[in-house]
């Protein structure tokens, strides 16, 4: 079973964002298809380097000697490179971690940049230890935020990410929303100023704290009016909609 740990980390909007925490199992899938990835990468530098070979021979006794150094290099860039190399341009994922729906983020819930891709994949040299990522494993269960070794040097953790693709469809308060009126009384400037926030600031966010800042704003905002929303894009829909009409009221100053 895969655990129960959240990552909870407090934003400078002033509410708590929740993400769960991958487990063994969601990585060892992910591990799983990037394995399968790496393989045929290496199958493929074996066939080209076996057509190679006799081109090699015109630098004489040395052909050999040239064709283990670059399957060596080729290795060791195939093997680590891969990693630091998708999570640092496909914001924290490999195509095993999509597929999987995993992302890797900074602790305080930030993308990683390259640094950090790098950083924690070159520590798979003793995370892999003594095989099968024994040393890695053994860290994962003592961690109570389920880090390896590399997520502890580069300061990420691995999260479950809800896609958009896995959000309910657009739907706003009720069918007729477009007459809804909110009793927008009932916010706080503090609560307003936390939504305005949020939407000045939204397009800076990664894609998954994006969601999960939407849907945990709009839910303490809707328990406060006493209405629903559901899924995205109705999150943000709805706090523009409170927002405007809070500006309506004549109330409202900008901070």
């Amino acid at each position: 079973m895969e655990p129960l740990d959240k990552l909870t980390i407090d934003t400078p909007e002033q509410t708590a964002l929740e993400f769960p925490l991958a487990g063994i199992g969601s990585r060892f899938l992910a591990m799983t298809i990037d394995s399968a990835i790496q393989f045929a990468a290496f199958f493929i530098l074996f066939l080209v380097l076996a057509v190679a070979v006799p081109a090699l021979r015109s630098f004489g006794s040395v052909a050999p000697q040239w064709a283990i150094a670059i399957l060596i290099v080729a290795g060791f860039t195939i093997y680590y490179g891969y990693f630091a190399f998708f999570e640092a341009t496909w914001n924290g994922q490999t195509p095993g971690k999509r597929y999987a729906q995993l992302r890797v983020m900074k602790d305080d819930g930030r993308p990683i940049n390259a640094y950090d891709a790098i950083a924690r994949n070159l520590l798979r040299i003793v995370d892999q230890l003594p095989v099968f990522y024994g040393v890695a494993i053994i860290s994962v269960f003592l961690s109570k935020q389920n880090k390896r070794l590399g997520d502890f040097v580069a300061g990420t953790v691995v999260v479950h990410e809800k896609t958009v693709d896995a959000a309910r469809p657009f739907l706003e308060i009720r069918p007729d929303d477009s007459a809804m009126a909110y009793d927008v009384s009932r916010i706080t400037l503090d609560e307003l100023h936390l939504i305005e926030t949020f939407l000045q600031r939204r397009d800076t966010f990664d894609p998954a704290l994006r969601g999960s800042m939407a849907a945990q704003i709009s839910t303490r905002i809707a328990q406060k009016l006493e209405v629903q929303v559901y899924g995205w894009p109705a999150n943000e829909k709805f706090l523009e909609a409170v927002h405007a009409q809070y500006r309506a009221t004549g109330r409202y100053r900008s901070a």
